[in-house]
């Protein structure tokens, strides 16, 4: 079917008799404070971007967000939004043959150019197979017309997509926004000369900009015994390596400007400034940390700047101060104490994500609860023992830990957060359950500052799963049934003690879902068909436990796997050798394959590794390989105007 042949108009009269059949219906609505939509007919290139899960987890999501405003700032390029529907809704549009849509303006997502997914987990993936056949688009990019739009994927998931190589068109590693709109500029040339070539020509023009990874254009070629013995590319001028995306000047890139304001409840109700970008700190099980290097901040009146536009577009009375470890900022204590300074009197409250134990100061806590509430404080050891620690080079000592907590406690703190993970390398029951005792000291120290016994520590616990481009990309993951053991004997050591027991909460994921996870993150192309299978079975929001079934997944791995002469074990509790080919090893995260296997040995050795960003250069190979370098302050600048927001408002009325 031609586009010329649908007209492009919105599907919201028929969708709106089917909103009183379904939960929450207000998130299919659109019109949000801030949300644009756009001219069809006078914009030449037009983008459905998606967040593959529920409205109230999409929405907040930063990176659909300044896509969205980045792309409508254009003149001639229109983006609207899409997420994923519930399956009650999913039922209905089937009965009543409404396509997937936007939520902006409604219009049929296959009528768009590029449909960009964007995918911070890999359990969004059926997800993803649900918006395409309820868009009308087929599965398999191979059986796609040139009116079909190019199915792209991006986020942190997309820096290993092989496992939906079948699925997706194209993808994108790193930062987005240059790379959206250098991918505009492609497909709006190729649509002015008259779409030549057809899709094929398209993707060729996009992969051979080198940042732009176009599956069909690589051949896999396997081992005997199942692993790969090369990728290479099957079209000339298409690179054996496709780079990452690198944004160097944050403050030539201060979005969200303008912060959507969701209709229905969502996770985060604030608005976020991203005060940095990337992170040295070296913990071997981080993939975000690893592959958004090197470290960029944004300067101290760049975020003064965001914060002040940002809450005048929206009204909110949070700000999120948002990296992947916030207190790192060179001059986050400025920062933290200017906007307190000039919100005071709005009673604009600060929040960080989870401190790091070695950042966290009391003046900067202060500061950050200065205005809104004081809610309890998360800090993520990772590791229950000190040897584990040093596995994982996450340096906090027990010492540092408690000093934090005694000095939290005794400043007015009740509540503490502590979280870990399980199934870490070379972990033994023994590193696990020194969990419960680093907790207990939390409690015991607590009630010795307080004099009190009212306090509270929670202990959440999350399941190790390796990922592609960290040092860890090599290492055996921890089985469904070790994980669960060595859970419930963490849990009956802290519900066992009477003297602590009753004041330590403890939550926890059993194993099943992170074996899933390992297996679609270290996947190749062969995994395609068990994604495809779960789909078929009815596999949807497999992020979410209500929805997720683990026999499920089992059944496909048992289905599709076979044929290749593997099984789930071979992708997940299976140690890789140095010389093997890795599904990932031709997009290049910058990341030099050999220091990271370096890293690797270092892990099994217990050695540290200190943070490039205070010391010389470790050689991780990103800045030169990249032509990057790291961006720290202090800028000497404070935060102005140091006037408080409101000072003359009185005066005036």
């Amino acid at each position: 079917m031609k586009v010329a042949e649908m007209p492009v108009e919105s599907v919201f009269p028929r969708l709106e008799a089917l909103l009183p059949h379904v939960q929450k219906p207000i998130q299919y609505v659109g019109g949000e404070l801030n949300s644009t939509v756009k001219d069809w007919d006078s914009s030449d290139v037009r983008w459905a971007l998606m967040y593959p899960d529920a409205y109230e987890v999409g929405l907040p999501n930063q990176g659909v967000m300044i896509l969205y405003e980045v792309l409508n700032e254009r003149e001639g390029v229109l983006a609207e939004r899409t997420y994923s529907v519930w399956p009650d809704l999913e039922a209905l549009m089937r009965e009543h043959g409404v396509p997937q849509f936007t939520v902006d303006a409604h219009r049929p997502v296959r009528a768009f150019d590029v449909f960009g997914l964007s995918f911070s987990t890999e359990l969004g993936y059926t997800n993803m197979l649900t918006a395409l056949d309820l868009a009308g688009i087929p599965l398999n990019s191979a059986d796609r017309t040139v009116d079909d739009p190019v199915v792209l994927a991006g986020g942190h998931a997309a820096f290993n997509p092989e496992p939906i190589a079948d699925f997706i068109d194209a993808a994108v590693i790193g930062d987005g926004e240059q790379a959206v709109l250098e991918i505009t500029d492609v497909v709006r040339a190729w649509k002015a000369e008259g779409r030549p070539g057809g899709r094929d020509e398209l993707l060729l023009r996009l992969a051979r900009t080198g940042g732009v990874y176009v599956p069909r254009f690589y051949d896999v070629e396997y081992l005997a015994d199942g692993r790969i013995s090369r990728v290479v590319p099957n079209r000339s001028g298409v690179p054996w390596r496709v780079s990452k995306h690198t944004v160097m000047d944050l403050d030539e890139w201060p979005y969200p400007k303008q912060p959507l304001v969701p209709l229905a409840e969502t996770v985060h109700e604030r608005m976020s400034v991203e005060i940095f970008r990337g992170c040295t700190r070296g913990c071997r099980f981080c993939q975000a940390g690893m592959i958004t290097r090197p470290v960029r901040e944004r300067s101290i009146t760049g975020i003064g700047e965001m914060v002040e536009a940002g809450l005048k577009a929206t009204g909110f009375e949070e700000v999120g101060l948002l990296s992947l470890s916030s207190a790192d900022h060179s001059e986050i204590a400025d920062v933290a104490k200017g906007l307190a300074d000039r919100y005071e009197d709005d009673k604009i409250g600060l929040s960080l994500p989870s401190t790091r134990v070695d950042a966290f100061n009391i003046d900067l806590a202060n500061e950050l609860t200065r205005n809104g509430r004081r809610s309890g404080l998360t800090f993520a050891p990772e590791g229950g023992s000190e040897r584990i620690r040093k596995v994982i080079n996450k340096m906090v000592s027990e010492e540092d830990l408690i000093r934090t907590v005694a000095t939290a406690y005794g400043n007015g703190w009740r509540q503490v957060k502590l979280y870990f993970m399980c199934g870490l390398p070379t972990e033994t029951d023994e590193d696990v359950l020194q969990i419960a005792e680093m907790a207990k000291k939390v409690i015991q120290k607590g009630r010795e500052v307080t004099g009190q016994n009212d306090i509270r520590c929670t202990v959440s616990i999350g399941g190790f799963v390796p990922k592609p481009h960290t040092p860890f990309q090599w290492a055996p993951q921890l089985g469904v049934e070790e994980t669960d053991a060595r859970l419930e004997k963490l849990r009956d050591a802290i519900r066992g003690d009477r003297k602590y027991g009753r004041n330590i909460g403890f939550r926890y994921h059993d194993g099943k879902p992170g074996i899933i996870e390992g297996l679609l993150s270290r996947g190749d192309r062969r995994v395609g068909a068990v994604i495809r299978a779960v789909y078929e079975d009815g596999g949807r929001f497999d992020g979410w436990r209500e929805h997720f079934s683990y026999d499920r997944w089992m059944r496909a791995c048992e289905s599709a796997l076979p044929a290749f002469g593997l099984d789930l074990s071979w992708y997940t509790t299976r140690e890789r050798t140095v010389e093997e080919v890795l599904p990932w090893d031709h997009l290049d995260s910058g990341l030099d394959k050999d220091w990271l296997w370096d890293d690797w040995q270092d892990a099994l050795d217990e050695t540290e590794v200190e943070d490039c960003r205070w010391t010389p250069c470790f050689d991780c190979g990103v800045c030169p390989q990249l032509d990057t370098h790291i961006q720290i302050g202090p800028t000497g600048k404070k935060l102005l105007p140091l006037t408080v927001v409101n000072a003359g408002a009185a005066d005036a009325g």
